[in-house]
């Protein structure tokens, strides 16, 4: 499933705010790419996107941001073993604070994701885990933690998971009255009395 659908974090204009490293030229220069090429992602130019967007990548290796735009434009693509290097290589650029809140939770959904999709469910866990660490609220990652649990077995974590999320979100009136035994039961649902 590419991350388009999977709907991760859209930012909405790259941040202005990078490395002292980079002379103010490069950083202007780097934000303006960077810019065009989300751009014309939103704008359906994917192919076209992921080509500036690896140009870019290849200019500035160390930036989480460019990494993740370019993971995102191979994911989009169907490109997700191409992704990715990409997706870790934006984990791995730094610390946490390499990325925006949202990017960063849109990197751990896309590379968790990515890699259920690959097969690589043990991986998938593993990102998606660190994720709803970091981020506790955050539905969507909870529900494709949920389906990668699933994919390893752990069907009980699963539903789990997705009976919780339920209990916390649902606005259908008859899952809302019953939430609390919903929530309850959802902690040991092998439990009888």
């Amino acid at each position: 499933m590419s991350t388009e659908e999977r709907d991760p974090a859209r930012p909405t204009e790259p941040s202005a705010e990078r490395s002292t490293t980079l002379s103010a030229a490069d950083s202007a220069e780097r934000s303006a790419a960077l810019s065009t090429a989300v751009a014309l992602r939103t704008a359906g130019h994917r192919e076209e996107a992921k080509d500036r967007l690896l140009a870019l990548a290849a200019r500035f290796p160390d930036d989480a941001e460019v990494a993740y735009q370019t993971a995102w434009a191979h994911d989009v693509l169907g490109l997700e073993a191409d992704a990715v290097p990409h997706y870790e290589r934006a984990l791995a650029a730094g610390t946490p604070s390499a990325l925006s809140a949202e990017d960063r939770r849109g990197t751990l959904l896309g590379l968790g994701s990515t890699y259920r999709t690959l097969g690589r469910y043990a991986d998938a866990v593993a990102t998606l885990r660190r994720g709803t660490e970091e981020f506790p609220d955050d539905g969507a990652l909870r529900a494709f933690l949920a389906m990668a649990l699933y994919n390893t077995g752990d069907h009980h974590d699963s539903v789990r998971l997705l009976l919780q999320l339920l209990a916390e979100t649902s606005t259908d009136p008859s899952v809302r009255k019953y939430r609390a035994a919903v929530e309850y039961y959802a902690q040991d649902l092998d439990k009888v009395e």
